[in-house]
């Protein structure tokens, strides 16, 4: 069977697409991951090119649809039977596939083989994940790793005290078809795998008054909101809570000038509609605003005075592990073009402890410019 046809994709697609294909290596094997989506197949579609064998493919996670009114999207999207709503965790999303001469590789939603999360998983769940694909040939596990002390994402979870796995979904390999929701979450229980906390399942036309009351619950505790499936698994909708919502405001405008204003405007668009639903008004709605305000405001000033005191504007990470895999995932994160400010680095145990700045280079340098009389054209 060709490619193309394990794919599932017409070989003329495939063709035209092998111009975007961003060619890498890992552990010294040649591979070759899709960026952004395509009308063929999902972002973050690897092909790992074997020199003595067949390629093997980890297929990219779908786009998962959001709706901004519960009681609308959530019929429109799933037109009958049972819903299931699990707890959708801040962290970054991974694809975990067993490969050739390598074992389980965790592949990141862009399709990048990173050695760090490919450490930690081996470290945490690497007899779970290997009786997992030795019971189910041709699967994926995929999932999102949360925690503070995290190279991608930050956001604290008082469950974790550094880093964690949690699986939210088993799909095949090369298809991308996912498992059924209860028989995914046998499956990972029985192989002693965590997974994302399930909230309930419903039908469907109650789904959506069960979902506003975790998502308030949710935004108390400043998580991140719910993701629903339909039984099989095949559709999705995701669905934030406010305080992920105004977290993210508070990220993009401590970086002003490296996120775009679609960021920016999709997450304020989520809160007017939030706040519609919810039928605020008066102090209530005015409490929504002041919230924002500070959201936004404050993160930008702060930047603004630690450039003017000649620091630098970028993301904060701690990570920790065994001294090899931390030096390898400060230089893969290097190798993606990205500049590091090391802040603190030392060893406890047999562990190396390294916090780093992720430094956004526009946000530095224009608020720099500013700060120094350059004049703003509008």
């Amino acid at each position: 069977m060709d490619l193309a046809e394990r794919l599932g994709v017409d070989p003329g697609s495939l063709e035209d697409l092998e111009g975007t294909f961003r060619d890498d290596r890992f552990r010294g094997l040649p591979y070759r991951h899709l960026p952004d989506y395509a009308s063929s197949l999902e972002r973050g579609t690897a092909i790992v090119d074997h020199p003595d064998g067949d390629p093997e493919v980890v297929r990219g996670f779908p786009k998962v649809p959001r709706t901004l009114v519960l009681e609308t999207g959530v019929p429109r999207q799933f037109e009958d039977g049972s819903v299931a709503v699990e707890e959708k965790l801040n962290g970054y999303n991974v694809r975990v596939a067993p490969i050739r001469r390598l074992g389980p590789v965790a592949f990141t939603r862009g399709g990048i083989a990173c050695p760090f999360t490919t450490a930690k998983l081996r470290d945490w769940h690497g007899d779970e994940l290997a009786d997992l694909f030795a019971d189910r040939p041709g699967a994926m596990v995929c999932g999102e790793v949360i925690g503070p002390e995290n190279p991608y994402t930050t956001h604290d979870y008082p469950e974790v005290d550094s880093l964690a796995f949690r699986a939210f979904d088993v799909r095949d390999r090369e298809t991308g078809d996912p498992l059924a929701v209860e028989e995914r979450r046998a499956l990972c229980s029985a192989h002693g795998l965590p997974q994302t906390p399930l909230l309930g399942t419903y039908d469907r036309d109650e789904a959506a008054g069960a979902v506003a009351e975790h998502v308030a619950e949710l935004s108390v505790e400043g998580r991140e909101g719910v993701v629903l499936k339909s039984a099989d698994g095949r559709r999705q909708l995701k669905y934030t809570t406010s305080a992920a919502n105004t977290d993210d405001l508070a990220y993009a405008f401590s970086v002003p000038f490296d996120y775009g204003r679609d960021f920016v405007f999709r997450r304020l668009v989520r809160e007017a509609f939030h706040a519609v639903e919810s039928g605020e008004r008066g102090d209530e709605l005015a409490a929504r605003a002041d919230r924002i305000g500070e959201r936004i405001l404050l993160p930008m000033v702060e930047t603004i005075r630690e450039v003017d005191a000649g620091g630098l504007a970028g993301e904060r990470h701690t990570v920790r592990g065994e001294p090899a895999v931390v030096a390898e995932l400060l230089a893969h994160l290097r190798g993606q073009g990205l500049r590091l400010e090391i802040q603190a680095d030392c060893r406890e145990g047999d562990e190396r402890v390294v916090t780093f700045l992720k430094v956004m280079r526009s946000s530095t340098d224009r608020t720099q410019a500013y700060l120094e009389g350059k004049i703003v054209r509008e």
